[in-house]
């Protein structure tokens, strides 16, 4: 009896040292973690990234305590439904949806694994959440809002005496029809009126701003996947008809934009990332409100610029995080 108890009493002791010695961050259990996007570009590749670095940081790391798998829908909605039904028959710990159409398609497949959207501009339209605040649901995530007003603003300082702003965007994705609801509403004080170019595919994209020409003084690109993914058609037709293109997605600016003032897609990563770390440990998703992120970066492009008819000011240059040169 004293020598069972004696054992009892080491392996209890030794339990306790292997939990104190257990980093705090991390769990000794593999874990699995699925991703997936609509699309592959610069801004949600790099929203992957930050979310496979961010849960690194924080102690899980692929091929030791972390099962991980990505897929892209390749652009394709169907393509999204099939990702989400394969990772709900696999029912992995979390599974992280970026962008809209594939944030969607996982949402609809399950309603008890935790899911975490991220570049989701408007999770309410979309109808992913009820609302901002803690849903209650197997549902939480980032968003990638747009902060229109400022981009008006930029667009003035562009083209001072813009009227006619021209908006190509995807009739078929929510957030892209929620931004232009945002934009009807908020143009008219700004003393703008907006011109539409609908592009439900993205190779309508080049198609769709060359509807805008004579109709409109300058461009406007949303954070919209088609039009991200076609980006250099938009350029294109706007050098040949001395149109500048603002953007929302800093990437453009490297493509042909003339400015964007947009967010920096990596650190949503990381801030998608840090909620799923968060689950992993144990937190339950529904109890984490939808996120935004408020940090903006302005890049610019003084070449595109003088390519698309217009130079741009001094002062705007000078206070970019950016010049593309």
């Amino acid at each position: 009896m004293q020598y069972s108890f004696l054992r009892s009493s080491l392996t209890l002791l030794a339990v306790a040292l292997a939990g104190a010695a257990a980093p705090s961050h991390a769990t000794d259990k593999t874990v699995s973690v699925a991703v997936t996007s609509i699309v592959e570009h610069k801004a949600l590749d790099a929203v992957r990234d930050g979310v496979k670095d961010e849960l690194k940081s924080a102690g899980f790391e692929a091929g030791k305590n972390l099962k991980y798998e990505y897929q892209s829908a390749q652009g394709n909605n169907g393509t999204a439904a099939q990702i989400a039904r394969k990772y709900v028959g696999e029912r992995p710990d979390v599974i992280v949806a970026i962008a809209t159409p594939s944030a969607q398609a996982v949402v609809a497949a399950s309603k008890d694994i935790p899911v975490v959207y991220s570049a989701v501009t408007d999770p309410v339209a979309a109808k992913l959440v009820k609302g901002w605040e803690a849903s209650g649901t197997n549902v939480t995530g980032v968003s990638d809002l747009s902060p229109l007003d400022k981009h008006l603003e930029l667009i003035k300082r562009v083209v001072p005496n813009a009227k006619r702003v021209g908006v190509i965007y995807s009739p078929g994705e929510a957030n892209s029809v929620s931004i232009i609801e945002a934009l009807k509403k908020a143009m008219p004080a700004a003393g703008m009126t907006l011109v539409e170019g609908a592009a439900a595919r993205t190779v309508d994209v080049a198609g769709a701003a060359q509807s805008l020409i004579g109709k409109v003084d300058v461009i406007y690109a949303p954070t919209d996947n088609n039009v991200m993914s076609a980006f250099e058609g938009i350029v294109k037709v706007a050098q040949q008809a001395k149109i500048p293109v603002v953007a929302a997605d800093t990437d453009a600016v490297k493509r042909g934009a003339v400015a964007a003032l947009g967010l920096n897609y990596y650190d949503i990563g990381h801030q998608t990332g840090k909620i799923v770390v968060r689950i992993l440990q144990g937190q339950a998703p529904g109890t984490i409100a939808s996120q935004t992120s408020s940090t903006f970066e302005l890049h610019v492009n003084p070449g595109a610029a003088l390519k698309q008819g217009v130079t741009l000011p001094d002062e705007l240059v000078k206070s970019a995080k950016v010049v593309v040169k």
